[in-house]
C-alpha cells in the first residue's frame, strides 16, 4: 500500500489523481491523501468514481511550494503530507509519495516514518539518464548539504541495495564524486572518505561530474550540496539543448523539413531524460520508502513515483537497510 499526497504539486489535484488512477489500474493500491471532497470530485470529473484500489483519505491542511517545509509539517499535522508520511509510520502504508514541497516531505518522513536504526543521516537518492541504456544513482541529492566522512560509507551501501534491489544492478559499481581521478584530490572530507571507502563492495573509486552520465560507476556518492548543484546543472543543461535544437530546427524551412525525419528520435530522446520517467527522488535510511517527485509532475510522473515506491515496499528496503547497516559496522561509526 503506498499513500499519495493528492495535494502536493503544481499541478494537484488534477495530476496525482490521474497518476493514483493510472497505479490502480496497473494493480497497485492506493491511499489518496488530502481534501475528501476535491478529491473525489477530481476523481469524478476523471472518470474514476469508484475506482478500485484507490482509498481516499481525508487531510484538511496542506503545505504550500513556498512555505518552510519542516515548520508548515510542524504547524500543519493534518495537512496531506504529513498525515501520507504518518500512515507509513502507523503501519497502514509501506511507501509515501509527494510531489509537493520537498522540505516538509523530508521534514514528514523524517519524523513520521523516523530514521532506520544505525543509520547517520537519510539521503535522496536520483536515478539519472546514462549511456548504455541504465540509469545512474546519485545520493545525496539534498537531504544533508555537508557530509562527514563516515557518512560517505552509509551513501554507498544505500545506494547499491537501491541500485541491487530497485533498479535491477547486480553487482553495482559506486564512485566517490571528486575534481580528479586520483585519490589524493578533493576536500579534506573527501579524501578521508576515499580512505574510509577502500575496499568496500563495489568502490571504484573517485568519479568526475563528467563520468556520472557516461555511467563509469551505478552510484555515486557526494555530499547534499554538491549533489543538488549536480542534479539541478543537469536538469538545467537537459532543457536549455532541448529548446536549442527545437530552435535550430525551427530557424530554416529545410531545417524544418528536416525536423519531420528526425523528430521521432528527438521524441524518444526528450522521453529518456524526462525526470517524468524516473519517478523522482528517493529519501532513503527512513523506516518505510518517501518518494519525493518534480513539482510539475504529470499523471505518468506521479504514476511511475507510485511504481517506484510500491516496488520499494515489496522489496522491503528499510528492513535491508537496518541489517546491512547492523551488519556493515555501523554500531561503531560515530553518531551524527
Amino acid at each position: 500500500m503506498v499513500a499519495l499526497d493528492g495535494m502536493g504539486g503544481d499541478r494537484a489535484p488534477a495530476e496525482p489523481v490521474r497518476g493514483a488512477l493510472r497505479s490502480a489500474a496497473a494493480g497497485e493500491r492506493i491511499l489518496l491523501v488530502g481534501d475528501e471532497a476535491a478529491l473525489r470530485a477530481e476523481i469524478a470529473r476523471q472518470g474514476g468514481e469508484g475506482a478500485d484500489g484507490v482509498e481516499v483519505v481525508h487531510a484538511p491542511d496542506a503545505v504550500g511550494s513556498d512555505e518552510d517545509g519542516a515548520r508548515a509539517v510542524r504547524a500543519k499535522p493534518e495537512s496531506s503530507v504529513a498525515v501520507a508520511c504518518r500512515l507509513v509510520g502507523e503501519g497502514r502504508a509501506q511507501a509515501a509519495v509527494s510531489a509537493g514541497n520537498t522540505g516538509a516531505m523530508l521534514a514528514a518522513a523524517t519524523l513520521y516514518m523516523r530514521r532506520v536504526p544505525g543509520v547517520l543521516r537519510p539521503a535522496i537518492a536520483v536515478a539519472l539518464p546514462a549511456a548504455g541504456g541504465r540509469p545512474v544513482l546519485l545520493l545525496d541529492a539534498g537531504a544533508s548539504a555537508e557530509a562527514r566522512p563516515e557518512h560517505y560509507g552509509q551513501l554507498a551501501l544505500m545506494g547499491r541495495i537501491f541500485a541491487r534491489d530497485v533498479l535491477g544492478i547486480p553487482e553495482p559499481r559506486v564512485g566517490l564524486l571528486s575534481i580528479g581521478e586520483e585519490e589524493g584530490k578533493g576536500t579534506e572530507a573527501v579524501r578521508a572518505a576515499h580512505e574510509l571507502l577502500r575496499g568496500t563492495p563495489g568502490f571504484a573509486g573517485n568519479v568526475e561530474g563528467r563520468d556520472i552520465l557516461q555511467a563509469v560507476v551505478d552510484v555515486v556518492v557526494t555530499d547534499g550540496f554538491t549533489g543538488n548543484v549536480v542534479l539541478k546543472t543537469m536538469e538545467g543543461t537537459a532543457a536549455f539543448l532541448m529548446r536549442e535544437v527545437r530552435g535550430a530546427i525551427a530557424s530554416t524551412a529545410l531545417g524544418r523539413l528536416g525536423g519531420l525525419l528526425v523528430r521521432p528520435p528527438l521524441r524518444r530522446m526528450r522521453q529518456r531524460v524526462d525526470p517524468d520517467g524516473y519517478g523522482g527522488a528517493v529519501l532513503l535510511g527512513v523506516r518505510g520508502l518517501a518518494v519525493i517527485g518534480h513539482g510539475n509532475s504529470s499523471g505518468e510522473g506521479i504514476a511511475n513515483a507510485l511504481r517506484v515506491a510500491a516496488a520499494g515496499a515489496r522489496e522491503g528496503l528499510a528492513e535491508k537497510f537496518a541489517a546491512a547497516v547492523a551488519q556493515e559496522g555501523a554500531a561503531s561509526a560515530p553518531t551524527a
